[in-house]
């Protein structure tokens, strides 16, 4: 024994420790959207939860996340906490899936024999390799992302061979048989070795893989790892539990809950059922027997199966004592508090998660801003204080939401690796601004609507007609525009820009029509500055669902990022002939209306 030794034992620890970390990470980022799918389908039959539960740990390689994920959807309100039940459970068993592969390190194979392909002394170099291939010699969608995955698995590997080495060279000095006959002599030091551990590496899988890798020594035996593995399952809860509680809401804190009183209730079920079936005897062939990196895998396996079907019909009973634990709060003040709230930075590792957080604010401040359009045209027919009022509460919800999305954005940023996820948050940074500017539009316009109520001035009959075929062709292009983002609807998003300069021909033949009318005497001259703000406002709401399409079309045909001027101008040119169908049968149309209010006032 000497200091290399250990430098080469911690060396492996790191490289196993980030090589984990990578695999998960990049399984986390390549997966998210496949895995915000399927956390969304969960209905509350609690054994299909459970099989997500298990399936989705078993793919990312972490409990740790997928229980905090599965908090941050019961606090989005994606996820009910009794629909949540079954995915903590099942987490925990999935969890045990690293264990399994990590007992490759048992098979033993001849020189020639095809099995050494599954020696982790072949599989490393094997996964490096494949993985350094995909990552510099392909560029196709994802490749980074599988080859990180392989990298991970392959410096995993090579850390588990290295401790492993390094692990037989200290058996020699006999630290490790002193070490381990010290835990089996009392099961309470084992139990707290594995809690304390794991809840300093926060992982239960990389605190199991040490386990596995330390059986190597030949000095392990059971008697000495059961209570181990059993402590394990505490300090990696309580982890869970901690980064759940961080600023989230009741029904999230209660998750972390439930996952600590699940394994509290495992730890006392395994350690009460362990010793009873020593006691009876057994256990006589086991208990004092050397354990490889196999059994403990399988340890580790029964242990979790075995508590998960005995406890589930506990699940019930798991839920009322976590709404005692954590107490209801009063109703937040905001009234888009719970849509601010699933702004949750825990799902910065699932960037499809945080970006499906991000919709649901842009798709609230969107409708608020619609909604608050609507109203402001009401009240320019028959002004209503009250309804004013409701316009300006709802422009300061409008603003929260877009000030706590765009800091959301910021932070979110440094987690995206996949240009898909880039390209989706670039479009929704472009439209939060726009769908603000919607409900700055709709103040604007309604204030018009309060100063010609106090100053006592009206428009004309005409005027007010006029203005109602202007109106109508915006809520078209409002409605497109809705459709555009909400569905990401190319098909209406092109046909935005049409009518929008089919507006901007019906303002400039307003303010003509104005000017006549008030040469006439028709129009108040007094009403003159409210007309024109209000048509200057009403071509600024084309303006915004123009750029509304255009981030949807752009999002759909990325060569057009940065070129929206030259793609207007060719739009504009008159080559595009769709673009004229579509104006010439919207223009037809307005301006037949126009003309028959025309007639109607002589």
């Amino acid at each position: 024994m000497n200091f290399f030794d250990f430098l080469t034992l911690f060396g492996g620890l790191a490289m196993f420790l980030y090589g984990m970390r990578l695999m998960g990470d990049s399984l986390k980022e390549s997966s998210s959207g496949a895995l915000k799918m399927a956390m969304e389908q969960v209905t509350n039959n609690p054994f299909k939860a459970f099989l997500l539960g298990l399936l989705i740990t078993a793919v990312i390689q972490s409990s740790t996340a997928t229980i905090v994920i599965t908090s941050g959807l019961v606090g989005a309100g994606i996820l009910t906490l009794h629909q949540s039940l079954g995915i903590i459970i099942g987490a925990n068993v999935g969890t045990t899936v690293t264990g399994q592969i990590i007992r490759l390190l048992d098979i033993n194979a001849s020189a020639g024999s095809w099995l050494r392909l599954f020696q982790p002394s072949s599989l490393a170099p094997m996964a490096l390799i494949a993985g350094i291939i995909l990552i510099m010699g392909f560029h196709f969608k994802n490749s980074k992302s599988v080859g990180n995955i392989l990298i991970g698995f392959g410096i995993l590997f090579s850390g588990l061979l290295n401790m492993t080495g390094a692990v037989n060279a200290l058996s020699e000095s006999g630290i490790v048989d002193s070490l381990f006959a010290h835990l089996g002599a009392n099961p309470i030091i084992g139990y707290l070795t594995g809690a304390g551990i794991a809840f300093v590496l926060q992982s239960s899988s990389a605190t199991i893989g040490i386990l596995q890798a330390f059986s190597a020594s030949g000095a392990l035996t059971f008697n000495a790892i059961y209570a181990v593995i059993v402590g394990i399952y505490l300090g990696d809860c309580v982890t869970t539990a901690i980064v759940c509680s961080i600023g989230a809401e009741p029904e999230a804190k209660r998750v972390g809950v439930v996952n600590i009183l699940f394994n509290l209730s495992e730890t006392v079920l395994v350690l009460a059922g362990v010793t009873i079936v020593h006691r009876l005897g057994l256990l006589d062939g086991l208990w004092t027997a050397t354990v490889n990196s196999g059994i403990i895998a399988n340890t580790n396996t029964v242990f979790n199966l075995t508590c998960a079907i005995l406890m589930f019909p506990m699940l019930p009973v798991y839920e009322k004592i976590s709404r005692k634990i954590v107490a209801d709060r009063r109703e937040p003040e905001g009234k888009y508090q719970d849509k601010l709230e699933a702004l949750n930075p825990v799902f910065f590792d699932t960037p499809a998660l945080a970006l499906r957080s991000c919709y649901d604010v842009l798709m609230t401040s969107l409708h608020a801003s619609c909604a608050n359009i609507k109203k402001a045209e009401l009240i320019l027919d028959r002004y209503d204080e009250k309804v004013m009022q409701e316009i300006e509460e709802e422009e300061t919800q409008i603003d929260l939401l877009t000030d706590h999305l765009s800091n959301y954005m910021v932070q979110i940023l440094p987690h995206i690796q996949d240009e898909l996820h880039v390209s989706i948050l670039d479009q929704y940074y472009k439209v939060s601004a726009e769908f603000e500017r919607l409900g700055d539009l709709a103040v604007r316009m309604a204030r018009t609507a309060q100063q010609m109520k106090e100053t006592d001035v009206a428009f004309s009959e005409s005027a007010v007609k006029e203005l109602k075929v202007l109106e109508s062709l915006l809520d078209r292009i409002l409605a497109k525009a809705e459709l555009a983002f909400r569905k990401r609807d190319v098909e209406a998003a092109y046909a935005i820009e049409p009518l929008t300069h089919v507006a901007n021909d019906v303002v400039n033949t307003l303010k003509r029509n104005h000017l006549k009318r008030m040469g006439q005497g028709i129009c108040d001259v007094r009403a003159d500055v409210n007309f024109m703000n209000l048509l200057s406002e009403l071509q600024r709401l084309g303006s915004v669902c123009s750029n509304i399409g255009m981030a949807t079309i752009v999002r759909v045909r990325p060569e057009l990022t940065d070129q929206e001027h030259n793609y207007y101008t060719s739009l504009h040119s008159g080559k595009d002939k769709d673009f004229n169908e579509a104006y010439e049968e919207a223009y037809q149309d307005v301006f037949r209306r126009l003309e028959e209010i025309k007639t109607e006032s002589r």
